[in-house]
């Protein structure tokens, strides 16, 4: 629902895209790492934890323990560990959907 409402923003307000299905095609963690740094965001905010994979592997209790790099490994691992909508042009990112944040970074 919320990868709709990102994409019907980016559409109704004429910003450029390209679509990736990141559960089929999961950012490298390379990529990852970029974004991450682009964001200034903590990292367990790149983490879905709304999501089966997540609670399956009982993240929630385990990624305070986890270094940078594992964290970065796993999240390249399975795109279904990832929140989305993720944006991001090569300098700016947002991660999930948020009207405000769309409206701040992509126009």
């Amino acid at each position: 629902m919320t990868c709709r409402k990102g994409k019907s923003w980016l559409e109704q307000n004429k910003v450029e895209f390209n679509e990736i299905h990141i559960a089929e095609n999961p950012p490298t963690k390379e990529q990852l790492a970029q974004m991450y740094q682009a964001s200034g965001l903590e990292l367990k905010k790149f983490f879905n934890t709304s999501g089966l994979v997540y609670r399956s592997l009982s993240l929630k209790d385990k990624l305070s323990t986890m270094s940078e790099d594992q964290q970065l490994e796993l999240l390249a691992s399975d795109g279904m560990l990832i929140k989305r909508p993720l944006a991001w042009d090569g300098e700016k990112v947002t991660l999930g959907f948020k009207e405000a944040d769309y409206q701040n970074r992509w126009l």
